[in-house]
């Protein structure tokens, strides 16, 4: 039954002085359940398997996202045209910082039961996973496109974030970049050896 029906009925109980009914018809057919908020931080390790695995891409929109170290040395290199604020004030941030940003968002919020691990994992930038916040795919109209993998076609300019850092030692002395740049050789390595243990087996 469509939600605003269910409402109608409450209203139209309410009408005729019967609390009662109205209060049943809410529990049984449109009861309120509390939805927690869940605060949770994932490892540069933990984020970078997801975004390779998803490719760089949002799994909800298909756009292609950008390293998150790639998008930090570029504001370090070109402060004035693309700027990061350290508390992500939007009037002092590049709305790429939203727009091109991958995170990590749970399919199923865990906030409505669903599971913490990368069976429910996907990669999606920080403006989409602001706008679903707790919300279901099926309440959004949204839906989940198949993970790219191939890193081959875009790896969110995670080369040119390796390379760029090591040619230009004064950004690698960032912390922030600092501890991208070694889980990125630490994730890349990790794949490289999934990659020839998987060809040995075959």
């Amino acid at each position: 039954m469509d939600k605003a029906t269910i409402l109608e009925r409450v209203c139209a109980a309410l009408e005729g002085d019967s609390l009662a009914a109205g209060r049943e018809i809410l529990r049984a057919e449109y009861r309120f359940v509390a939805v927690d908020k869940v605060n949770r931080r994932y490892s540069e390790r933990q984020c970078l398997r997801i975004f390779f695995r998803d490719g760089f891409t949002d799994r909800y929109s298909g756009a292609r996202l950008v390293h998150p170290g790639a998008l930090r040395a570029l504001s370090l290199a070109l402060p004035d045209d693309f700027p990061a604020h350290p508390n992500w004030a939007m009037s002092q941030t590049h709305i790429a910082f939203w727009e091109l940003f991958p995170s990590i968002d749970h399919v199923v919020p865990v906030s409505r039961r669903g599971v913490d691990n990368d069976t429910n994992w996907v990669t999606t930038s920080m403006l989409r996973n602001s706008a679903k916040a707790h919300w279901t795919l099926e309440e959004l109209n949204w839906t989940l496109r198949k993970p790219c993998g191939d890193c081959t076609e875009w790896d969110g300019l995670t080369g040119w974030f390796v390379r760029y850092v090591d040619r230009n030692p004064e950004i690698g002395a960032n912390d922030y970049i600092r501890r991208w740049l070694a889980a990125t050789k630490a994730v890349l390595a990790e794949r490289r050896q999934i990659a020839l243990s998987t060809e040995a087996e075959n």
